[in-house]
């Protein structure tokens, strides 16, 4: 289940989107499907490391993990 990142091109809305299958994604500001797809920055922890590498999405902050646990 990838997540991606998106810019809505009505309202610039910048969110994470994480999508099922054939789902497409929508703006959960204004419901638009003009959407730009942008770079995504993906978290990993190297394999016998004692704590996970921190998760750090286009927001740069802990912000979009939550919204993204939350939907």
């Amino acid at each position: 289940m990838p997540i991606f990142e998106y810019v809505c091109k009505d309202c610039d809305h910048q969110f994470e989107a994480l999508l099922y299958g054939s789902k497409k994604a929508e703006c959960p500001k204004c419901q638009s499907k003009k959407l730009a797809q942008q770079l995504s920055v993906f978290a990993m922890s190297a394999k016998g490391s004692a704590s996970p590498a921190p998760a750090v999405g286009a927001c740069g902050s802990a912000q979009c993990l939550i919204w993204i646990s939350r939907n």
